[in-house]
């Protein structure tokens, strides 16, 4: 019996909170006497395997890298889109945390941009520096799986 699952091996995915990965293998484990088929996934920033079960995939917000297309308007974002500068770092911190766990590419790169504008005005407090600096390691990590992209639109978002 073939099973239609939503990714298969090879497919290279975006955990949110957790960056890019590819999904190595799909297997059926035995957990607590209840037997899943479970997505095997290596996570390349943290070098770790997770395994999520195929039936919790879209609750985990897992998805596919983002294509060529897609890049081309979070570019235009990233360079023209506009910054809400009216906000307390406390409130900024969790708008941004939101953004980031919703796993999408846009809101991630729209994180990256508004805080490296503020950096160019100021320091960032040590919360939004650490965040700033995994936002940046997931979008670049993301970056480079999409097919097509250039080395050049890479370094845009640098």
């Amino acid at each position: 019996m073939e099973v239609d699952y939503l990714f298969q091996i090879g497919d290279n995915i975006v955990y949110p909170m957790h960056g890019v990965g590819t999904i190595k293998a799909i297997e059926e484990k035995e957990i607590l006497g209840k037997k899943q088929q479970y997505y095997v996934i290596k996570m390349l920033i943290s070098n770790m395997q997770v395994m999520i079960p195929t039936g919790k995939i879209l609750i985990s917000r897992i998805r596919p890298v983002t294509d060529i297309v897609t890049l081309i308007h979070i570019i235009n974002i990233f360079h023209h889109g506009e910054s809400d500068r009216l906000l307390s770092w406390k409130q900024r911190y969790k708008v941004n945390t939101d953004k980031i766990k919703t796993g999408k590419i846009q809101e991630c790169t729209e994180v990256v941009r508004d805080l490296m504008r503020i950096k160019k005005e100021k320091a960032l407090n040590t919360s939004e520096k650490k965040m700033l600096d995994n936002a940046h390691e997931f979008l670049i990590s993301e970056l480079g799986l999409i097919k097509g992209i250039t080395e050049n639109q890479i370094k845009s978002f640098c």
